[in-house]
This record gives structure tokens, C-alpha cells and sequence, in this order.
């Protein structure tokens, strides 16, 4: 059943309030409240905690920011609502809507014109849930020095001077070579440097130390992604898929390189909406990612007088169209 709360607002004809109000524009409304989410979403604590965790976080500050959202659009909308609204001594009274059922369709309006607007301009929200390594026996180091170096890396890591950070992860492994996730930032910075087969022979190494590491075996696809050696990078992502056959990123990452890469976008549309319908059950930010890509794939399917078919692969994964 619906959940909806109905608030009854008596307001004053020609009130300054109301005029103040209506002085604001959705944007300005999106940017404030959607500033609030993102201070939130900076404030989550990821270490050693796993994605699911961390994604319920984000969600959760996202969600504390609809309400006042829904308010805030409904006020602006007084103008239209007053029209109908029944007259009393100089006063009218509006009735306005707002909707808490988080599974219904208009809550999600509210919920992913948010996610949309936090997606493209809180940086925070991509970094906090792209952390995907779950601590393992030997993830951590418990050599003192080699827990110092690492940690020194992670600082060199979060001002983005990667060659620094590879310094101390490569003398952290010296002392250490079975310290797992110094081999996943390792692997991380050589990447984000452009030496990809350096990141790939850091993350075959952590992979050698903790064979189920998400981190590594997802960026190892992104490395050969970035090589062009796409079939490689399809191969990796399907070696992810028999560790972890939930993890979205194996989807998506499939779905953007048949769709990106090699133009087969009816491949890339079934792996796109997998992703998409995991994005959704996760309530995963990375939701916005896969409709833009879907959106691309349209465009280009449309181009080639495959709209029908576009549709019949959105209904065999349960997407609707409107």
C-alpha cells in the first residue's frame, strides 16, 4: 500500500511568502538540498566496509533530502494549485501531496532527479561507492613499517600524485610482498598514470595473494579497456562474474565496451539493462551511468531502424518504456 502523506497549507492571497517561494527555481532548490546529500555522503566511513554497506549509506542520505524536496517543488507549484483550490474569507487552502513510498513511481522521480543532479556534481559519491575491497586475512600487513609506508601511499593516493604514492607502495611491498591491498593501490596508481601493464602485473599479484579480491580483478578489466585489448577486458570481467555474478560493474563494464568500443549495441544493451536492473535493486548511484549509455544505444539503434528491437530487449529485461 501507497504511503502518502497529505499536508493541508492554508495561505494567505498575495502573501510574501508565498512570493518568496515562487522566486525560486527548481535548480537552485535541486542545488541546495542536493548540497546537503553530498556533505552526507563525505562523511561515510568506508574503511573495511563492504559496498553494499557503503551504497545503503549514500542512500540513505540521498533519501533524507526527498522530503523537503517534494515540499519545495509542490510550494513552487502554488500558483497552479491555488486555481482549483477552495476559496475562504481571503484565504485559500492547498492541499499538497507528498509521497514516501519509495517504490512508487513518483518517489523515484524526486529520488533520481537527485541521484542525477549528485551524480554529475558531488565528487564525493563516485569515490565512496567505487570502494570495493572487503578486508580478508591478508589484506592488511601487520608489519609496523610496511602499515606506515601504505599509509603514507593512501595520502599521496587522495592528493592525486600517484608516482609519490608508488614509491612508498612499492617499498610497503618490499618488506611485506603478501600485503594484499598495498598490491590493489599499487596496481590503482600505476593505472591511473597510464602504465597499464604495471597495473595489470601489481593486481595479478594481489589476486596471487587474495584469489577473490574484487578490487583487482575489476581493474584489471579497466586496464585492458584502456590497452583496447577489449576481448581481454571481456574476459576479466567474466572472470569476475564467477567470483561475484551480482556485481553490476561486471554488466556495465561489458555492456559500455560492446556499446563504446566494438558498435554492437544489441550485446551491449542486454548487458547494459542487467546492470541497470542490478543498479536498481541495489539503489546504486551508478544507475545514472547505465541510463545514459542506454540512452546512447537508442540513438544509435534508432539510426539504424532498430527501434523495435531496442524495445523488445528493454521488455526481456523487465524495463519499461513511457
Amino acid at each position: 500500500m501507497k504511503t502518502i502523506l497529505t499536508l493541508f497549507l492554508t495561505v494567505l492571497l498575495h502573501s510574501t511568502y508565498c512570493q518568496s517561494i515562487d522566486s525560486l527555481s527548481k535548480s537552485k532548490l535541486l542545488n541546495e538540498l542536493s548540497e546537503n546529500a553530498c556533505k552526507c555522503i563525505d562523511s561515510i566511513n568506508v574503511n573495511n566496509i563492504d559496498h553494499k554497506k557503503v551504497t545503503e549509506e549514500v542512500n540513505r542520505c540521498i533519501t533524507a533530502q526527498i522530503g523537503a524536496y517534494q515540499i519545495g517543488i509542490k510550494l513552487m507549484e502554488i500558483d497552479s494549485l491555488s486555481k482549483i483550490a477552495l476559496e475562504k474569507d481571503g484565504k485559500k487552502e492547498i492541499n499538497i501531496s507528498l509521497e514516501f513510498d519509495e517504490n512508487s513511481d513518483k518517489y523515484k522521480e524526486y529520488y533520481y532527479d537527485m541521484e542525477r543532479y549528485l551524480m554529475d556534481n558531488c565528487s564525493s559519491i563516485k569515490s565512496k561507492i567505487a570502494v570495493n575491497d572487503k578486508e580478508s586475512a591478508k589484506s592488511i600487513s601487520s608489519n609496523p613499517k610496511a602499515l606506515e609506508l601504505y599509509s603514507k601511499g593512501l595520502k599521496e593516493v587522495d592528493k592525486e600524485k600517484y608516482e609519490e604514492a608508488i614509491d612508498y607502495f612499492d617499498k610497503a611491498l618490499k618488506i611485506d610482498p603478501d600485503f594484499a591491498f598495498a598490491w590493489d593501490y599499487l596496481g590503482l596508481c600505476h593505472r591511473k598514470a597510464g602504465n597499464y601493464d604495471k597495473a595489470i602485473i601489481a593486481y595479478e599479484n594481489s589476486l596471487k595473494v587474495d584469489p577473490e579480491g574484487i578490487m583487482p580483478l575489476q581493474n584489471i578489466a579497466v586496464a585492458y579497456a584502456y590497452k583496447m585489448e577489449y576481448t581481454k577486458a571481456i574476459e576479466a570481467y567474466q572472470r569476475l562474474a564467477k567470483i561475484d555474478d551480482k556485481n553490476q560493474e561486471v554488466y556495465y563494464g561489458i555492456g559500455n565496451i560492446y556499446t563504446m568500443h566494438l558498435s554492437d549495441y544489441e550485446n551491449g544493451l542486454k548487458y547494459m539493462c542487467k546492470a541497470y536492473n542490478l543498479y536498481i535493486e541495489q539503489k546504486s548511484p551508478y544507475r545514472t551511468d547505465a541510463e545514459k549509455i542506454i540512452n546512447i544505444i537508442y540513438s544509435e539503434m534508432k539510426k539504424q531502424g532498430k527501434e523495435n528491437r531496442f524495445v523488445e530487449i528493454l521488455k526481456e529485461n523487465n524495463i519499461r518504456t513511457e
